[in-house]
């Protein structure tokens, strides 16, 4: 009994003297909550645990145990989000032929430095559209556990794919490597494949769904545009991934599988290069997401000069993709279809994620939209706005800051100084 007793007040004196401790108080000295249409002037935040809980105007005085982190001379906003990545890996001339040396465990670990520079970078919340597998999985896994500093991961695993697709794993190979890849790889023909594969994707511990509904740029196939699925095998995708309360993303350049994708009723188009007037009036009636990924088309578009970098396959479609994805974007935003931040990072390096930014703003949109593509608009996309997204009180405490003023000079987005995710502080001003 007296042992039993000593330890009960033990454990309520430790408890006691967690709860004593204080939270976190910013002074943040321009404040971009994400929701506002104008930015605030001189607000405290104050955070205890994961959460925000509650937010004042001018610079209140913190309490004898709270910390405090002075941002009175930069702009503070969420957490970024950043809708299309691949941290699996970074391309470079030895992309097409990694495969065949690296181990899983190389590429899960390599992941981890990708993930780790992209929170630093300010993106604290991640899609993740299509690895080798699983990896991902695991990733997001062990950053949820502690176990490696990473953002938040939204992951689709494997990407599905029709025979010889942008995401089919055998293109190009010869001799035994060229098998009959199937639903378990990511490669479907038919509608019980199509409903197999998104049911393999559950079983993997995939959050989402992403499919290649036209050809790809970087894909070993002649064919960077045409439509790769039936309606027949979007929609069976799209009513399981539905059954499983799982989102769908969609890669796709060419406009007649853009149309088919949405008609499906898929939650987001990626890329989107060949949008037409009827096809962005089509998004806007089904309510679809759009992807841009500027930065992909414009890195592509200048690797394809260098020569020798891509496979001849590959160096036409890149040289042609990025002009025309810069100008499907301004049109794009003038028709007024809802656009999500995303970079396609991984195809571009890891942590350059921001100059996306300044594409989005060349192209006509106003600095804070950019922003609230990355930010609010993002969450709504991952249905998590009521968690993420904004800085309110009650939301999960993902807060950044850069130096200087955004609205004034886009470019500002670069220079991130401050990350915090889920209430612990991972780069703060020295």
């Amino acid at each position: 009994m007296r042992t039993t007793f000593s330890a009960v007040v033990c454990l309520c004196l430790a408890f006691g003297a967690n709860t004593a401790l204080g939270g976190i108080l910013i002074h943040a000295g321009r404040l971009i909550d994400g929701r506002s249409p104008e930015p605030r002037v001189k607000v405290s935040i104050y955070v205890e645990g994961d959460r925000i809980v509650r937010i004042d105007e001018g610079f209140t005085m913190p309490g004898k145990d709270d910390r405090l982190i002075s941002l009175a001379d930069q702009t503070v906003m969420p957490g970024l989000m950043d809708m299309h990545t691949h941290l699996i890996g970074q391309h470079s001339k030895d992309a097409y032929t990694e495969k065949f040396f690296m181990e899983q465990a190389d590429y899960a670990l390599r992941s981890t430095m990708f993930a780790r520079v992209t929170l630093m970078a300010g993106f604290t919340t991640v899609r993740e559209l299509g690895d080798n597998g699983v990896n991902s999985v695991a990733l997001r896994n062990a950053i949820e556990k502690g176990w490696v500093v990473g953002p938040r991961i939204f992951t689709a695993g494997k990407s599905l794919a029709t025979t010889g697709g942008h995401a089919d794993p055998t293109n190009a190979l010869r001799g035994d490597f060229k098998r009959d890849a199937g639903p378990v790889d990511g490669v479907i023909n038919g509608t019980d494949d199509a409903r197999k594969a998104v049911r393999q994707r559950y079983k993997d511990g995939a959050n989402l769904i992403k499919l290649t509904a036209t050809g790809g740029v970087l894909s070993l196939a002649a064919n960077g545009q045409n439509p790769q699925f039936t309606m027949e095998e979007l929609k069976a995708v799209v009513e399981t991934a539905r059954d499983y309360d799982m989102t769908i993303a969609v890669h796709a350049h060419g406009t007649e599988g853009i149309r088919r994708a949405v008609l499906a009723g898929v939650t987001s188009i990626e890329h989107g290069t060949y949008l037409t007037d009827e096809v962005m009036a089509l998004m806007k009636e089904k309510g679809t997401y759009w992807v841009p990924t500027n930065m992909a088309g414009e890195w592509v578009a200048k690797k394809s000069q260098e020569p020798g970098y891509f496979p001849e396959i590959v160096r036409p479609k890149a040289a042609a993709i990025g002009p025309q994805m810069k100008a499907t974007f301004a049109k794009g935003y003038a028709a007024g279809v809802k656009i999500a931040f995303g970079t396609d990072s991984g195809v571009s390096p890891h942590g350059e994620n921001a100059h996306e930014f300044e594409l989005m703003v060349e192209g006509g949109m106003p600095p804070m939209k950019a922003i609230q593509s990355a930010t609010l608009v993002a969450a709504q996309l991952l249905k998590i706005e009521d968690r993420l997204g904004t800085i309110e009180k009650g939301k999960i405490a993902d807060i950044v800051a850069v130096k200087g003023n955004p609205l004034e000079n886009i470019s500002a987005m670069k220079s991130v100084v401050f990350v915090m995710k889920d209430g612990t502080v991972h780069r703060q001003p020295e």
